[in-house]
C-alpha cells in the first residue's frame, strides 16, 4: 500500500482514507442488495394481486348500479 512505499503521516493518512472509502463502498453495495432482495420478494409476492384486482372489478361490473332514493322527509315543512 502508499504507506508501505512511502514511510509519511500523509502517506498514512491517505491510506486510511482510502480503507475508509473501501468499508463505505462495500456496507452500501451490501445495504443496496438487501433492497433489491426486499424488492424482489414483495414483487413476487403481489404479482398476481393485479388479475385479482381485475376479476373483482368484473364482478362489480355484473351487478346493477343501485340508485339512491332522496330521502323522504316525514312532518312538516315550513316554507
Amino acid at each position: 500500500m502508499l504507506s508501505s512505499v512511502l514511510n509519511s503521516g500523509k502517506a498514512i493518512e491517505v491510506n486510511i482514507q482510502i480503507m475508509r472509502v473501501f468499508v463505505k463502498f462495500r456496507e452500501l453495495i451490501s445495504v443496496n442488495k438487501e433492497i433489491a432482495q426486499k424488492l424482489s420478494q414483495i414483487e413476487r409476492k403481489y404479482e398476481h394481486h393485479d388479475f385479482q384486482i381485475q376479476k373483482l372489478f368484473d364482478l362489480i361490473k355484473r351487478y346493477p348500479f343501485i340508485e339512491e332514493k332522496p330521502p323522504q322527509i316525514k312532518g312538516f315543512i315550513k316554507e
